[in-house]
Order: structure tokens, then C-alpha cells, then sequence
């Protein structure tokens, strides 16, 4: 722990773990091929691919990401900037378990709900799982306490994105 000024500083309770930037752009590529064939198994049920347009660049964008199930809804949790471009909603096709379905994103970004949201997925995966699909560091190998999850909300603007079928 960084030395300053007569105390240690603590490493946050949940901090940000991706990849670096380089393998992900080596990785996400070939994610993307995968999910769309059999050979992923399960993973086909856990990982899914987000595939929508910029809000201004009108650049198509596809992400392979976590799939989060809570209370039977779709989520992504993610602190990645491209996230803005469901502010108010946007349409999205969605690669899970094989198949495409049109759905609508709609970007939260309310404190108190994603939260709630990352600790409830944490609590249902368990530590080492929901490490590993929330893309998430748990500094004491324990479900961090819902203030932990909001103080990572502020912190490392996390957000999540609800899925619903389109209409």
C-alpha cells in the first residue's frame, strides 16, 4: 500500500479488472466468432454479444459481454465509456445462446440502483465467480457491502444496461 503521509492507503473494497486494452482487442474478436457457435457450451448462456450503432458516429459497434440475470432481466454491467450510447435508450441486437434478438438497452446510471444491481449479481455468483463475470477486484475476497459497490458506482463510473425485448 502507497505510503502518504503517516498512513497507508487502502485499496478500494471493488475496483475495475479488465484486460488490458491490447488483448482485449486481440480477444473480443475472436469472442465474438465464438459465441455465435456451439463449441462456447455454457459460456453461450453467460457471455453475449451487443451490437448497436453510435449515437453520433452511427459506428456499429459489437461487444462481448457478461450476461447478468436478475429477477428474469437481461443486465451488462460495465464502466466502459461506449455505454452512453444507450442513454435514452437505444436498439440493440443481442447474441445469446445462439440466438439474435432484437432488444432495447437503456443505460442506468442511478447510484442506488446499480448498487444494488452489482451486489445482488455478486451475492448469486459468489466471490470468485462474480470476480471473473463482472470484470470486477474484491480487495478482501468477500461480497463487498452494497456502500462498497456504491462507492465503485462513483468511483469508477460503473453503470448497467437493461435489456428488453423490443416492441
Amino acid at each position: 500500500m502507497p505510503y502518504r503521509g503517516g498512513m497507508a492507503e487502502q485499496s478500494p473494497a471493488v475496483a475495475v479488472s479488465h484486460p488490458p486494452a491490447a488483448v482485449l482487442r486481440v480477444v473480443n474478436p475472436v469472442l465474438r466468432s465464438l459465441l455465435r457457435t456451439p463449441i462456447m457450451g455454457a459460456a453461450r448462456q453467460q457471455m453475449m454479444v451487443v451490437s448497436f450503432n453510435g449515437r453520433e458516429s452511427g459506428r456499429r459497434y459489437s461487444i462481448p459481454l457478461s450476461a447478468h440475470r436478475i429477477d428474469n432481466i437481461l443486465y451488462a454491467l460495465t464502466p466502459a465509456p461506449w455505454k452512453v450510447n444507450f442513454r435514452d435508450g437505444a436498439t440493440a441486437e443481442v447474441l445469446l445462446g445462439g440466438k439474435t434478438t432484437t432488444m432495447r438497452g437503456e443505460l442506468i446510471r442511478d447510484r442506488a440502483i446499480v448498487a444494488d444491481l452489482a451486489h445482488r449479481c455478486a451475492e448469486s455468483h459468489g466471490v470468485k465467480h462474480a470476480q471473473r463475470t463482472m470484470g470486477l477486484k474484491f480487495r478482501d475476497e468477500r461480497i463487498p457491502t452494497l456502500e462498497e459497490f456504491a462507492e465503485a458506482v462513483d468511483r469508477d463510473h460503473l453503470a448497467v444496461i437493461r435489456l428488453t425485448p423490443a416492441t
